[in-house]
């Protein structure tokens, strides 16, 4: 590219010979730009005066002004004039001589566009952008206006040119020719009539529910190739439904590689590890079972579920059988109650002869939940009675379901002078197939004088022999099962006092039936008979002594001649009175039950003072105990 020190020098000026420098078309390369230069004319002589008369002609517009800024230097190639689109002024001029013909404006440009790129020499007798104009016609030839001031000084005013191919109309397509099958073609393609769309699919429409099915195996598969093989008959359609099994099993097989050929050393390394992994786990259990499998010896203690002839053989079941007792051993201490023995021992003169276990929960009191009340409990109507008037007769033991330390409040509530002797929670019961059951073989008790009252039976499930079920109370003092658990106490106190060696025979005497009504109906028919043996025996002589009728429900007289009830009343002459040994029991109970509610309504509240207190004490003791083990401790560290 010149500099621009000799772009000013070779730029033509109004007297001096032009010098255009002029891009090459857009169709040839970038080193077609040459430097067209044209020879200085020689100094026209000036024009003779007009004749007299003639009118003046009009004087030539002024060139335009040239800008004198620096001139902007683009590259070759790059520019493209700004206007290339044909004007009238642009248009061809002619001279008025004949034959003579001037190209001025974007004509020239035009007309020098199919010889760009060329150096063209002219002389003086060449035709130029000027008319030749000679002072014999007497006429001042008239100049053409400069060309528009370019951009850059490489810039040329170039024009578009017209194609020759419109020119000479050889673009448009030749009978017979290639272009004009090519176009027929293509018409009857666009006019062709579309057929029309039926309403029904002709094949079954894919399932787009679960995505779009895969037709990996048409493209690549066995589908192409199958296209490939039948190249004569049409392709066939694209199933697009989900493929069966089978054929996704087979896909998935061909399409399966070898793995070890991708395994790295620390592939190899890691399964080497994990099979060595495997290996000793598979060692550690075997082991374990051997261990867990051995005999029992002498000196250790057999599970309570472990046969004796299963602790001492190689045989695969009594193997199976000690492996279960000793996991079961470790498994215990989740599932199985918190103590072997529920109850502590108590000399039997200490205690009544039979015991009853009361449920908590539906059965004495009914707790529900409110948005406005929060937690509310219920007592049920006569809990109190049953209670105090049964504590005569039965070593009273609570055993819930629930946690201990939830239940203690209540209980506190409930029982405050501690009729109940016993409380068990949660942590007494057995777990046992997602349900707390209440084992009464750890109660430390004799299961055959031993009765639980409960209102589900899954809670009693391991000993039913000894459970009466009842209905859920639903707290509502008018609910139809309110009475159901006072109505028991006839039945329990015949039970306690009648001197029964199994209550487990007595309670399958009444399944299926409801006890308070049943035990009601035998005993009136037993007092029916009693009164007309009564009878007879009045008319006539007796031929049984009255001992001997008390000896038939169970009772030995005294050597005196007669049994004596607490009170100091003979039984005997309450037989001549009329009466039955069980309303003789009951009268007695009711004035003990009596006489224990005139003492707790003297001296309750000091009882539960003096208890108050003594709890008081006692941890303030335990509180002096601590702080001395701690002082010596801490003593004794230093």
């Amino acid at each position: 590219m010149l500099p621009r020190a000799a772009l000013r020098a070779i730029r033509p000026s109004t007297t001096s010979a032009s010098s255009y420098l002029r891009h090459a078309s857009p169709i040839i390369a970038s080193t077609s730009l040459r430097i067209q230069s044209f020879a200085s004319k020689p100094p026209r002589s000036p024009p003779p005066p007009p004749p007299a008369g003639a009118k003046p002609k009009r004087a030539p517009p002024p060139p335009p002004p040239r800008a004198t800024g620096p001139a902007r230097q683009t590259s070759p190639g790059t520019s493209f004039p700004k206007d290339k689109t044909w004007k009238p002024q642009d248009g061809i001029k002619f001279d008025e001589r004949p034959g003579a013909t001037t190209v001025s404006g974007a004509g020239a440009a035009a007309a020098g566009g199919a010889s760009a790129g060329r150096a063209v020499n002219a002389g003086p007798s060449t035709t130029t952008q000027k008319s030749a104009a000679t002072p014999v016609d007497g006429s001042r030839p008239v100049e053409q206006p400069p060309p528009p001031r370019q951009d850059g000084p490489l810039e040329a005013d170039a024009s578009p040119m017209e194609p020759m191919a419109q020119k000479t109309d050889t673009d448009e397509p030749q009978p017979g020719g290639v272009r004009e099958a090519a176009h027929e073609a293509q018409g009857e393609a666009e006019n062709q009539a579309q057929p029309p769309e039926s309403e029904e699919p002709s094949g079954p429409l894919p399932d787009l529910r679960q995505g779009i099915p895969s037709t990996f195996d048409f493209e690549y598969g066995q589908g192409k190739k199958q296209a490939r093989d039948t190249t004569s008959d049409p392709a066939p359609e694209t199933d697009l439904t989900f493929e069966s099994e089978n054929q996704q099993q087979k896909d998935r097989g061909e399409r399966d590689y070898d793995r070890s050929a991708y395994e790295t050393s620390l592939d190899r390394r890691r399964a080497r590890m994990a099979n060595y992994l495997y290996g000793g786990i598979l060692l550690g259990v075997v082991g374990a079972g051997a261990y867990l499998s051995r005999p029992y010896t002498a000196d250790e203690e057999l599970p309570t579920h472990l046969a004796t002839d299963d602790a001492y053989d190689w045989t695969p079941s009594k193997m199976y059988a000690r492996i279960r007792a000793r996991f079961g051993d470790r498994l215990g201490y989740y599932t199985e109650p918190s103590f072997p023995k529920l109850l502590p021992e108590v000399p039997a003169a200490q205690r009544q002869p039979f015991t009853l276990v009361l449920s908590l929960e539906d059965l004495m009191i009914h707790s529900t939940w409110s948005r406005e009340h929060g937690y509310r409990t219920a007592k049920r109507p006569g809990i109190d009675y049953f209670i105090r008037y049964l504590s005569q007769y039965y070593e009273l033991v609570l055993f819930t379901s629930v946690p201990i330390a939830m239940a203690d409040p209540v209980v506190k509530k409930l029982d405050p002078f501690h009729f109940i002797m016993w409380p068990l929670g949660r942590e007494a019961t057995k777990y046992e197939s997602g349900e707390y059951v209440k084992d009464l073989a750890y109660l430390n008790r004799d299961l055959s004088k031993t009765l639980i009252i409960d209102t589900h039976a899954p809670h009693v499930k391991n000993q039913p022999e000894n459970a009466i079920v009842l209905p859920k109370w639903s707290g509502d003092p008018k609910d139809p099962h309110t009475a159901d658990l006072v109505a028991l106490i006839p039945f329990l106190e015949y039970v306690a006092t009648m001197g029964t060696e199994d209550v487990r025979p007595v309670l399958k005497s009444f399944a299926g039936q409801s006890i308070p009504e049943e035990f009601a109906r035998r005993e009136q028919i037993a007092r029916e008979k009693f009164h007309a043996q009564l009878e007879q025996e009045r008319g006539n002589r007796p031929k049984r002594s009255l001992g001997s009728l008390a000896g038939a429900f169970g009772l030995k007289g005294t050597p005196q001649g007669g049994m004596v009830l607490g009170d100091g009343q003979s039984v005997a002459e309450g037989l001549a009175q009329g009466k039955m040994l069980s309303d003789q029991i009951r009268e007695q109970g009711q004035k003990q039950y009596e006489f224990l509610e005139k003492q707790i309504r003297e001296h309750g509240e000091q009882w539960l003072k003096e208890e108050e207190e003594e709890q008081k004490k006692m941890m303030e003791a335990q509180m002096r105990d601590m702080k001395q083990s701690a002082t010596s401790w801490f003593g004794g560290s230093k």
